[in-house]
């Protein structure tokens, strides 16, 4: 069956909604602040596996802007503007790189480089309070949390393996209908 162009804007606008939604809850609570982009990146899946990375770099785009307006904690929406709403795209991407080691460290190398600039942001928006916070319990903290972060990021990129499988060899033929 032919997809229409409404049929794609649809799928887009309503995984964008959910994004955005999942987004929120997740500042509401204080607790998603990485999860909540994380998991709002897995909804890109459905549309770079159906539509290609067009579509899914549209959806990205616009949760992008959602989020930055309406989310209300600026570092959760940094999160996933800067570092993993695009992040399945760039995956699939980066599938040509080889030998896997260099796909590896370009990935943990935008990873980090993507976290610098959230940060930074995050300090040039706010000052000198972000810096206090991030050193208050000291730099061993500071870089076990990013050592966690990178951890994290990791069990995200296998996750998203993983649901991208899962999607194309099951869920695709149950939800046929649909798209």
């Amino acid at each position: 069956m032919r997809k229409t162009e409404s049929q794609k804007i649809a799928l887009c606008g309503v995984l964008g909604a959910l994004s955005v939604v999942l987004m929120l809850v997740g500042a509401a609570l204080q607790v998603g602040t990485y999860a909540a982009p994380m998991f709002a990146a897995f909804l890109a899946i459905p549309v770079l596996e159906e539509y290609g990375p067009r579509y899914a770099l549209l959806l990205y785009g616009t949760v992008s802007v959602l989020a930055l307006l309406l989310v209300p904690e600026t570092e959760l929406a940094l999160f996933y503007v800067l570092v993993v709403g695009y992040y399945p795209v760039l995956r699939r991407a980066l599938r040509k790189v080889k030998p896997t080691a260099l796909r590896w460290l370009i990935k943990f190398l935008v990873f980090n480089a993507a976290t610098a600039l959230v940060y930074g942001l995050l300090f040039a928006l706010f000052g000198p309070a972000v810096l206090q916070e991030l050193t208050a319990d000291g730099t061993g903290v500071l870089v076990l949390l990013l050592a966690l972060g990178n951890l994290s990021f990791f069990l995200c990129d296998r996750a998203i393996g993983a649901v991208s499988r899962y999607y194309r060899v099951i869920l695709r033929k149950k939800l046929k209908h649909f798209f």
